[in-house]
């Protein structure tokens, strides 16, 4: 019979591995690599379709890490966590610091965004849900917040969640690739509205996909970021 002991030990390394994923760094030496969807590209049918995943993961993604890779060969930062190089990326020698933002900005979005998505969608519930009470009226404030938030981003982009500082949540949005933690926002949930992400569902009907997408959201998993200290 498992403890109590073992039995809480277990479900804290369960949210540990979920909070902090893993971004396929195999070594120094190799640097950063594609970590594998952790479903099939159609399992989150009809909301995104086989063919975007195969195509923005396996393309577009994979693009990010090879470009990522051959801007820090034979560099100190290409061992770097991702998180921290994205983060500290103006802190890199100038001729690096596009090339990060841009690739390393992609790399870490998408190996977020992967996770933050799930087959058919998990309640939000708990204290994020109180959070997301507190900070929006409601499920239907935030979800109408955070689509106005992803659709009237211009162009190329990302509509982000975040921990906020006057209520438990926020709303950001950032352009390109760029990250909110680079800017010191602890990152909860974010929506890729890059053509890439939907063209070939949804032709020019962002709010359509945003809509969509909200099936779809992992909120376990942004539950385990919302907790994490």
């Amino acid at each position: 019979m498992i403890s109590r002991r073992e039995l809480l030990r277990s479900a804290t390394a369960g949210a540990a591995a979920l909070a902090l994923p893993s971004f396929g760094r195999a070594d120094d030496a190799k640097g950063y690599t594609l970590p594998k969807l952790p479903y099939a590209t159609d399992a989150l049918e009809p909301s995104i379709d086989a063919k975007t995943m195969e195509i923005h993961h396996g393309k577009h993604h994979q693009t990010y890490v090879d470009n990522l890779n051959k801007a820090l060969a034979k560099t100190e930062w290409l061992g770097k966590p991702i998180e921290e190089l994205v983060r500290d990326y103006k802190k890199l020698p100038t001729e690096l610091q596009a090339p990060v933002r841009n690739n390393g900005g992609g790399h870490l979005n998408h190996s977020w965004f992967w996770q933050m998505m799930t087959k058919g969608g998990t309640p939000l519930k708990g204290e994020l849900l109180k959070a997301v009470e507190a900070s929006f009226g409601g499920v239907d404030g935030f979800k109408k917040e955070f689509a106005t938030a992803a659709t009237t981003q211009f162009g190329s982009g990302w509509a982000w969640l975040v921990k906020g500082k006057d209520k438990p949540l926020a709303l950001v949005k950032t352009a390109n690739q760029d990250n909110p933690i680079t800017d010191g926002h602890t990152v909860l949930l974010g929506c890729d509205v890059w053509e890439h992400a939907y063209y070939l569902k949804y032709q020019n009907k962002r709010a359509d996909y945003v809509n969509a997408w909200f099936s779809v959201v992992n909120w376990d998993f942004v539950a385990a970021l919302f907790e994490k200290k």
